[in-house]
């Protein structure tokens, strides 16, 4: 009698996606410099250029810079989603993936999957140049790991927007292209490098209602009392309600569209 071959589980088909996924970005220059070489230049060139102007001394800008950078070099890290997803589609390689004895939603989700260890590169990277540079506060190791876990969650969270983004838009360059400019306007315009209390009121009203000014007060507060509070909880729901929305609203699009 001929045994049929059950199919594989889907989670062991995300891990074979996701382990495809980390090979192309490990081979591919352009999106690894972004998780590596991005948070490593900007601490130093923020850290150097404003630290005396901003807060008088580098080190003295550092507490104020550092969840700053983290959170906004996640966020770029995570805005890359989009556009990988998208050169893949275009490639004709998810025609190939559906063709196959698996789940429409694994290649997908083996994409979200992988961007979680791009997303901890990010921030390693930003919280070591910051060592380097003379960074200590004064928590244990435990709250290194709840501040750098929060601002996974954050940048996966919005990983997910920038993945519907890539389903909808057909156009990879313009993708990145809008990806950039969403990050961008999305760091300046909070409070991740500057104190606003000396910006115009409207531009502090902007400041005020912006997603990332909560997440950087949220890390602050915590890299400075060493304790979690309202901030963080607020941050933490709100990563947690953005993934539950985007996530399905992106499998649906993907299997519509992708």
């Amino acid at each position: 009698m001929n045994m049929i071959k059950p199919r594989n589980s889907i989670f062991s088909n995300i891990v074979t996606m996701t382990h495809r996924n980390l090979l192309k970005t490990l081979h591919n220059p352009d999106n690894i410099s972004d998780v590596i070489m991005q948070p490593v230049i900007f601490t130093l060139l923020f850290g150097y250029l404003f630290g005396g102007a901003i807060a008088g001394s580098v080190q003295a800008y550092l507490p104020m810079l550092v969840p700053g950078i983290l959170i906004q070099s996640i966020l770029n890290a995570a805005s890359g989603s989009g556009q990988q997803l998208r050169e893949d589609i275009n490639a004709g390689v998810f025609d190939r993936f559906k063709t196959l004895p698996i789940s429409p939603i694994v290649p997908l989700a083996g994409q979200l999957v992988g961007d979680i260890l791009r997303l901890l590169i990010s921030g390693m990277m930003t919280l070591l140049t910051a060592f380097l540079m003379g960074w200590r506060p004064a928590v244990s190791l435990s709250t290194f790991i709840v501040v750098l876990l929060l601002a996974i969650l954050i940048g996966w969270s919005i990983s997910w927007v920038f993945a519907l983004i890539g389903l909808m838009v057909k156009n990879a360059e313009l993708i990145g292209s809008l990806s950039m400019i969403i990050t961008l306007v999305m760091a300046f315009l909070s409070n991740a490098f500057i104190p606003t209390d000396t910006l115009p009121t409207f531009i502090q009203m902007l400041v005020k209602i912006n997603p990332v000014s909560f997440a950087v007060t949220a890390i602050r507060n915590i890299l400075k009392t060493g304790t979690w509070d309202a901030n963080a909880t607020m941050v933490l729901i709100s990563g947690i309600i953005i993934i539950l929305i985007f996530m399905p609203l992106s499998s649906f699009v993907y299997r519509k569209r992708g």
